[in-house]
């Protein structure tokens, strides 16, 4: 692995007697996108400001790039840190300005770019954020979603190399949270920015996320990757990973990644070695392609009926979910053989297109400004494995035998 973007030595934070932050060491890898959780009021923010430098350590070295910054010059200081953006947890948008004007301030006050040109990169990111409705309103005019967009749009506007999240999902209901992520993952793969994002209550994390920092404690407990999280052996995961778990069931109406690997687990001990289960991954093709057409809120209201109907057809008849990636799910269907299972998907896929994702987008299309449409492939494969079996080489299986099992359409705006 390259040598850290940003590294923690032996942080120590206190206000007073109360000491937030003890010995801290943590490494954020340039390109990836690095998500801190932990309880509320664990000092995630606080750790966050100390990268952006609003707040100085009272003990330890942070370093950029290996070089420790209190050994800069201010020159070279200034330099690095005009290349992080900060999104704060309140959206911190004036009230006194349009949206138009609050994503414009960085631009005019920090660089000599002419008016023509900032006008063409505000209306760029208001279109991308889908805020062209509202670029002339108020803040105090918009919803809690429209306020988070626009404050996002004003943390990218000068393109920075590092961008910091700083709660940017917190009070919106689950399918807005979701969006937003979306919107960070989106523009992070687009602009191949730095992200750093601190988050006490989104499973969805783990989806954007190259790697994890657990903040427990005080302290980092635990640096790796989302999928090296869920065998993390510590009382982390029993006091934080355990309260996220029912956000994502309220999400997605699936299991947690966590409490499927349970759930598998507990099936295969109930079974005799010969006796066979069945994996069913489904998969939303071509997510990116989706967000561009539709927006994320579609997107992920999409996402949202897509684990709604699985976990509708098939945790009634014991089958249990999880959704794995962005745009993939997972379900494991343990008591029936493979002709079965055929069985059974082909009746979700006769509902799901008779009474599900078309409504939500139905409603979308009243606003289309054309009859354009543009048709969007699932695909579905199903793969037969034994207890001795992972279930991960069973998953990697049913992948291979993916097949479009149905597509689905709306108009769009041209």
């Amino acid at each position: 692995m390259n040598a850290p973007l940003i590294e923690f030595k032996n942080i120590t934070k206190r206000f007073g007697e109360q000491t937030v932050l003890d010995k801290v060491n943590l490494q954020i890898y340039e390109g990836e996108v690095t998500t801190i959780i932990g309880l509320s009021g664990s000092g995630k923010s606080v750790l966050l400001k100390h990268i952006i430098g609003l707040l100085k350590p009272d003990e330890g070295t942070i370093l950029l790039r290996g070089t420790p910054i209190n050994e800069m010059k201010k020159s070279e200081l200034a330099e690095a840190m005009s290349k992080i953006s900060y999104m704060f947890q309140s959206n911190a948008l004036f009230g006194s300005m349009t949206v138009y004007e609050n994503i414009a301030l960085p631009l005019l006050e920090n660089t000599s770019m002419k008016k023509p040109e900032i006008h063409d990169r505000v209306m760029a990111r208001i279109e991308q954020t889908e805020l062209t409705e509202a670029a002339q309103k108020y803040p105090s005019e918009l919803s809690g979603g429209m306020q988070k967009r626009a404050a996002l749009a004003r943390a990218l506007i000068t393109d920075p190399h590092v961008v910091l999240f700083d709660e940017p999902t917190t009070g919106q209901d689950p399918v807005r949270k979701n969006a937003i992520l979306s919107m960070i993952a989106q523009y992070q793969k687009k602009f191949n920015f730095t992200a750093v994002m601190v988050s006490h209550e989104i499973p969805d994390v783990y989806f954007i996320s190259n790697r994890i920092l657990a903040l427990y404690d005080k302290a980092i407990v635990f640096q790796g990757t989302p999928e090296d999280l869920s065998n993390f052996d510590h009382p982390f995961n029993d006091e934080v990973i355990r309260s996220l778990e029912g956000l994502q069931k309220e999400l997605t109406g699936l299991y947690s990644r966590r409490q499927f690997k349970l759930l598998h687990h507990t099936q295969l001990q109930r079974r005799r070695s010969d006796e066979s289960y069945c994996v069913i991954v489904f998969d939303l093709s071509d997510m990116n392609s989706i967000v561009s057409h539709i927006g994320y809120d579609a997107a992920q209201e999409t996402i949202h009926s897509m684990g709604l109907f699985i976990d509708k057809h098939f945790s009634a008849i014991g089958g249990f979910s999880t959704r794995r990636k962005v745009n993939e799910f997972v379900t494991v269907l343990p008591f029936f053989s493979f002709a079965e299972a055929e069985s059974i998907v082909k009746e979700f896929i006769e509902d799901f297109q008779q009474g599900g994702i078309s409504n939500i987008w139905n409603e979308k299309q009243k606003n289309a400004l054309t009859e354009k449409c543009v048709d969007f492939p699932i695909k579905a494969g199903i793969a037969e494995g034994k207890p001795i079996a992972g279930i991960d080489s069973v998953i990697k299986l049913a992948k291979s035998h993916q097949k479009e099992i149905g597509r689905l359409r709306c108009a769009v705006k041209e």
